[in-house]
């Protein structure tokens, strides 16, 4: 078992879910500048090693999320190859468009499949460990978003989902007090991504029209995560936001 006090960053272990791209990425690279081990996860190998780009801290995992017996898997190696897991970040996600009554039943299991389902899986993976290790305890972050504040036009499975997170937040750090592991929430409001790209092309707004909205560097939120995981165990950011200064959210609607 690693002897890495869990309050350091130097050698502390993270697992990182949807590290292959986007924010996912930003968070791995972060960790790994600052001295954590990191085990990125995601459907595509090509894609982690991207972003790990052969660190020798890193440990790229493709991973399943919504797979039971995959997440037991990734969970076992990093323990095999590390000891111990003191941060997961639960950032793997996916969207869903469609309003209540026009999304199909087979887009909404999906979406809650990935967002709610995968996120509860690799936390209750990472708990097990978080609590049988030496020393005890852990962090965990789970990427919400705004619109677990507030939705958009037509995004009912992804709201819900995403209005969800904070229920499995809230309850994990709750059921993790007597056992030294925390857990807080990140809402992200328009960081600059591939996935975000459409928002400088413009996007349906609550009165029906179309806006161009504006992004921020994605780094910002691997900076802000670290900040989270580098607290000691006695502290806890239990919610943070972080958006575009001038995005429509404050005042959605």
């Amino acid at each position: 078992m690693s002897t890495i006090d869990p309050l350091s960053r130097q050698g502390a272990v993270a697992v990182v879910t949807g590290a292959g791209s986007g924010i996912g990425r930003a968070i791995s690279q972060a960790l790994l500048d600052a001295g954590y081990r990191v085990a990125l996860a995601g459907r595509r190998q090509a894609a982690l090693e991207e972003t790990c780009s052969q660190r020798e801290n890193a440990l790229c995992v493709a991973t399943d999320i919504t797979d039971p017996d995959a997440v037991q898997a990734l969970f076992d190696k990093v323990v095999t190859t590390w000891g111990r897991v003191d941060l997961l970040v639960n950032n793997a996600g996916m969207g869903g468009n469609g309003a209540v009554d026009e999304i199909s039943v087979e887009k909404w299991n999906e979406v809650v499949a990935v967002n709610l389902t995968g996120s509860f899986l690799c936390a209750a993976a990472a708990v097990r460990v978080m609590k049988a290790q030496q020393p005890q305890g852990g962090r965990i972050i789970n990427n919400g978003s705004i619109s677990a504040h507030a939705p958009r036009p037509q995004s009912v499975a992804y709201t819900a989902t995403k209005h969800a997170i904070t229920g499995l937040t809230k309850s994990i750090s709750l059921d993790g007090r007597a056992f030294g592991i925390t857990c807080g929430q990140i809402d992200i409001g328009n960081a600059g991504t591939q996935m975000t790209q459409r928002m400088t092309e413009g996007i349906l707004q609550a009165n029906g029209t179309l806006a161009v909205e504006p992004t921020f560097d994605v780094a910002e939120v691997g900076r802000a995560v670290l900040f989270m995981a580098s607290l000691p165990p006695e502290a806890n950011v239990g919610s943070m936001t972080i958006t575009a200064s001038t995005m429509p959210y404050i005042g959605r609607g």
